[in-house]
């Protein structure tokens, strides 16, 4: 077989049809789109449209949000580490990060990282670098006498966690002044009844 004698299978490629030759072709006239109307023409969307009425998609309650900044994590618990480790799958003395977890079998390595959970009893050191895990599982690896590494932050995350600390300065800031303001309000009433006592004890030295 040469390369110019290729070809596909008898009925794999089916030439397409051609539309608006003729009444005689089958597919003349109106081009298979029907008679007249919306539909029959070009650059027509009514995807969603319910002949007026609230559409579905308007009247279901929406609740929540779905972060498109936010990092899909695979999750390994600690009973699946130690459960590798003891079958061989995976030694104790490396470094469990992406490569070495996707090399033993236990995340498949196509996420933006793992995150390891305290699900499961772990006996064995470990020295984990990993973009996440839980309070429980780091306090569970440090006491088994490993160390938990987590990545130094990306720029977009140093420019949230600066605004996050701006803003909440700010509030911090904001609550002695409003609560200084108060107490000013609370201590004019005062001064200004004193200082309308004077002016009133004249007129009584007149009258007398």
């Amino acid at each position: 077989m040469r390369l110019n004698e290729i070809h596909d299978n008898e009925g794999a490629r089916k030439p397409r049809m051609r539309v608006g030759r003729g009444e005689g072709s089958g597919k003349g006239k109106t081009a298979g789109r029907g008679v007249k109307g919306q539909k029959s023409r070009s650059g027509v969307s009514l995807i969603g449209f319910e002949g007026g009425q609230m559409p579905i998609y308007r009247r279901t309650p929406k609740r929540g949000f779905n972060n498109i900044f936010a990092k899909k994590l695979e999750i390994v618990n600690l009973g699946r580490l130690q459960k590798a480790i003891d079958e061989k799958k995976f030694d104790a003395k490396a470094t469990v990060n992406v490569e070495t977890l996707a090399a033993a079998g236990l995340i498949r390595g196509n996420k933006d990282g793992v995150r390891i959970l305290a699900k499961g009893e772990l006996k064995a050191s470990l020295s984990c670098e990993v973009p996440g895990a839980s309070k429980s599982a780091v306090a569970a690896i440090e006491k088994a006498g490993g160390s938990v590494t987590f990545p130094s932050a990306t720029k977009v995350e140093l420019e949230a966690q600066a605004k996050s600390a701006k803003s909440q300065a700010k509030k911090a800031a904001a609550g002695p002044a409003k609560k200084a303001s108060a107490d000013d309000e609370d201590g004019d009433a005062p001064a200004a009844a004193d200082e309308a006592a004077p002016e009133s004890a004249p007129e009584a030295d007149a009258k007398e």
